[in-house]
């Protein structure tokens, strides 16, 4: 009788340690992740939805056009943000300063993205990459490659299109042209982009797109993903891609400017795991596919195929200079613009 009565009781031990061992299992596949995010939800969604498919971890997004490291900060430790999904590096740098993200260590991220494109501390990584190019007219410009110091050669007076020099885009240009060439051939080389101007810098990269297909300038600058989409998206625009073309400019001693869409990790992550768990799920081959097809970015893990749009630019060879370097000038690089008046 006490031989039945221990193995029922070992028996039922047995099954009790099984179900808390399967319920701990099943709650560390479930869960949620809270996201801020700059981009769209509608380019970002089916990302999240083929996590959750994944993982089984739910994603909440809170989407926003500015405002959300000072939202996360004033929110402090009970903000419920547990990554910050954002683009550029100028964002990702000032989310980092502002102290609202804690450090990374994985060795996923360190395997799939290259030095140059993550912080040295580990305060954020890129996660995809998008170029800052030249939308030339079929038309009226013969080149097939010109540098980003030719945008000075008075041979362009009149003929150039950009939006504000102070925005975070064209920051990032210009700061990387201040880290290769310092601050007195910086002034200058602003200066013969000034004189060049065919009108006050103003709109966005589509609108310069725009004005070039309609004679107003010969070249717009604009980043790689806004051609794509007006070609392939946006139907009341294709006219402005039909007229224009891509050419991927390169520095006179290096490659082409690029810059980051890329990710933090909030300081105060309520749902740590799981924010790591989606970070680290972002640089996957499947992701990465995913985020090149919906965004229209070159992967930041090699060997994914480049959708065939941005393919069709030309092959991109991307400069060298680390994105941390870009970080550390975007404040000089805005003092110079104003210095020369460069938008008014």
């Amino acid at each position: 009788m006490v031989d039945r009565l221990t193995r029922h009781l070992a028996a039922t031990c047995l099954v009790t340690v099984g179900m808390m061992a399967a319920g701990t299992a099943a709650l560390a596949q479930s869960g949620e992740v809270n996201v801020y995010t700059y981009r769209e939800t509608k380019l970002i969604q089916p990302l999240f939805d083929a996590f959750t498919k994944d993982s089984g971890v739910k994603v909440n997004v809170i989407s926003a056009s500015n405002g959300l490291e000072q939202r996360i900060k004033t929110e402090g430790a009970n903000s419920p943000a547990d990554v910050l999904l954002t683009v550029d590096i100028g964002r990702l740098e000032e989310a980092a300063r502002s102290g609202i993200t804690q450090p990374i260590k994985s060795d996923v991220l360190e395997k799939a993205i290259p030095p140059q494109y993550r912080d040295p501390e580990g305060h954020w990584y890129g996660i995809a990459l998008r170029a800052r190019v030249f939308y030339v007219s079929k038309e009226r410009v013969q080149q097939t490659a010109i540098t980003y110091e030719e945008l000075a050669d008075p041979k362009w007076k009149g003929k150039i299109c950009i939006r504000s020099g102070q925005h975070i885009y064209n920051n990032a240009l210009f700061a990387a042209m201040l880290a290769k060439a310092g601050e007195a051939k910086t002034e200058e080389w602003l200066r013969g982009i000034k004189a060049n101007l065919a009108q006050k810098p103003s709109g966005g990269d589509r609108e310069t797109a725009r004005d070039v297909a309609a004679g107003k300038c010969d070249i717009g600058i604009g980043n790689t993903y806004y051609w794509a989409l007006m070609n392939d998206k946006e139907a009341d625009k294709k006219a402005w891609a039909d007229a224009t073309k891509v050419i991927l400019p390169t520095f006179k001693d290096g490659g082409t400017h690029v810059n980051l869409s890329g990710v933090v990790l909030a300081r105060y992550a309520p749902n740590k795991d799981n924010a790591m768990k989606l970070i680290e799920w972002l640089v996957s081959e499947k992701a990465q596919q995913m985020h090149a097809d919906v965004n229209y970015e070159y992967p930041i893990r090699a060997g994914i195929p480049i959708n065939p749009t941005i393919a069709g630019y030309g092959t991109l060879k991307a400069d060298p200079l680390p994105i941390s370097k870009i970080a550390d000038n975007r404040k000089a690089a805005a003092n110079i613009v104003d210095k020369v008046g460069f938008d008014n």
